[in-house]
Formats: C-alpha cells, sequence, structure tokens
C-alpha cells in the first residue's frame, strides 16, 4: 500500500500527496522514504514545480508517534526534509489543514505555503521532550522570522493560517485550487533563473567565491531563454521557455 500519490501533468507541475488520511498523514518511516522516491521521480520526469499537500483534512499532522521513538525514524524524515528542499525547481506547499510537528517542518521545507483557512502550524517539541535539528529551527527563522520562531518552539503555541500568514510563515491564504494557479504560474517561467533565485535564497552565507552560485548566474545571462524572453517581449506574447 502506497503512503504518497506521484502525478504529473502535461504543463510540467508535480503533484506529492501525502496518502494517509485515516492517521490524519502523519509520517512513518516509510512515508518518509516514498517521498524521497516521489522527489527523485519528479527530477527525473523534469517538472518544472511541484506541489505537495495532504490528502483529507490534514496536511500532515507529525511524526507517526508508533514508530517516532524507533531506530531509523529521524534519519528517514530528515532525508524526505532534505529532498523537498534541495528540489531544484520551486516547491510549493499547500497546507489544507493541520501542519504540526513534522507536518510544519514539511511545510518549511517546502519554497512556499499556501494555507488554507483550517491551517494551523506548530511544533511543540517542548511539551514532548522531542527535539529538532538545527536546520529546521534556523529555517523556521528564516521563513517566519526569530518571533515566530520562539512563539512555536519555547512558547509552543500554534498559529492559525491568519497569524501565520501575517508572520511570513505563510505565504498566501488560499485552497488547494490557488496553490495549483500557483504552480502552474511558476512552471511558465524560466527554470534556470528559479534555480539559481532558489541556490541564493537557500544559502546561509554567500561567499564571494562561490564557484555553483557563479556558474548558476551566468548560465542564466548565456542560455537561449534570455533571447526567447526578449523575442517574446518584442513579438508581445508569453514566453516559451525550455530550461536551455
Amino acid at each position: 500500500m502506497t503512503n504518497v500519490v506521484v502525478g504529473v501533468s502535461a504543463s510540467g507541475v508535480g503533484t506529492i500527496e501525502l496518502d494517509r488520511p485515516d492517521q490524519r498523514n502523519a509520517l512513518n518511516v516509510a512515508t518518509c522514504r516514498e517521498l524521497v522516491d516521489a522527489v527523485e521521480e519528479l527530477r527525473k520526469a523534469e517538472v518544472r514545480a511541484i506541489l505537495v499537500t495532504g490528502r483529507g483534512s490534514a496536511f500532515c499532522s507529525g511524526a507517526d508517534f508508533g514508530e517516532v521513538y524507533g531506530e531509523g525514524f529521524r534519519d528517514a524524515l530528515y532525508a524526505a526534509l532534505g529532498a523537498v528542499h534541495t528540489a531544484p525547481v520551486p516547491v510549493v506547499a499547500a497546507v489544507n489543514g493541520p501542519a504540526i510537528g513534522a507536518g510544519t517542518q514539511l511545510a518549511i521545507a517546502c519554497d512556499i505555503r499556501v494555507a488554507a483557512p483550517g491551517a494551523v502550524f506548530g511544533l511543540p517539541t517542548a511539551r514532548l521532550g522531542l527535539a529538532v535539528d538545527p536546520w529546521t529551527i534556523r529555517r523556521l527563522e528564516q521563513v517566519g522570522g526569530g518571533g515566530t520562531a520562539r512563539a512555536l518552539l519555547l512558547a509552543c503555541e500554534q498559529m492559525g493560517a491568519e497569524l501565520a500568514h501575517a508572520r511570513g510563515l505563510a505565504d498566501r491564504i488560499g485552497e488547494r485550487a490557488d496553490a495549483e494557479a500557483l504552480v502552474a504560474d511558476l512552471a511558465t517561467m524560466a527554470p534556470l533563473t528559479l534555480a539559481y533565485n532558489k541556490l541564493v535564497l537557500d544559502r546561509v552565507d554567500l561567499p564571494e567565491d562561490d564557484a555553483e552560485l557563479a556558474a548558476a548566474f551566468e548560465g542564466c545571462w548565456a542560455s537561449e531563454d534570455i533571447a526567447e524572453g526578449r523575442r517574446a517581449r518584442l513579438e508581445k506574447r508569453p514566453p516559451s521557455f525550455t530550461g536551455r
């Protein structure tokens, strides 16, 4: 039985859906491993953007407590978060309901979060005696600010969609259809530029001799897509980018 459903549209959009609605899409070892495989499948399909969401009433209720204390869970979880975070294309989380614990971690591993009115974010590790890795804490601070990180991690507060949006933890408020429209739009944009922008945004610091960033930057300016963008402006039509 599969816990993750993967789809690819004709327009180059990949979809990853957690499919454990009876467990409110809680993450166990098998689901985490399937998330890694799902991202790799979409990489090979050369999708332009990815939507991550959950089936049923929850985005992801957190870690499956039947496995969270067991051997191998942490490695599987962080492999899944890393796969989502390092995908070379924009990843949008359609947070359709509660995203608690590992659910918030999965949401912030994505690049953009569209929160439905019923979405809730929380990281109540201090109430459970658990701990999240430094990357999660810094990433939460990066996307939501220091106040948000402290509220969720120290006070163990939960944030609904409106407050999360006001704090920057959620980028937009909307339903899955709104997230799908956003991902479809992202899939029309210049892939090399998006990949470069994502690389820079995800760097903790920016050394002057970062060869990977320099190559990505120059690659944008030397690409066929920059010429296509110029032609499209002159011809007053939407560009058709190829990622080359």
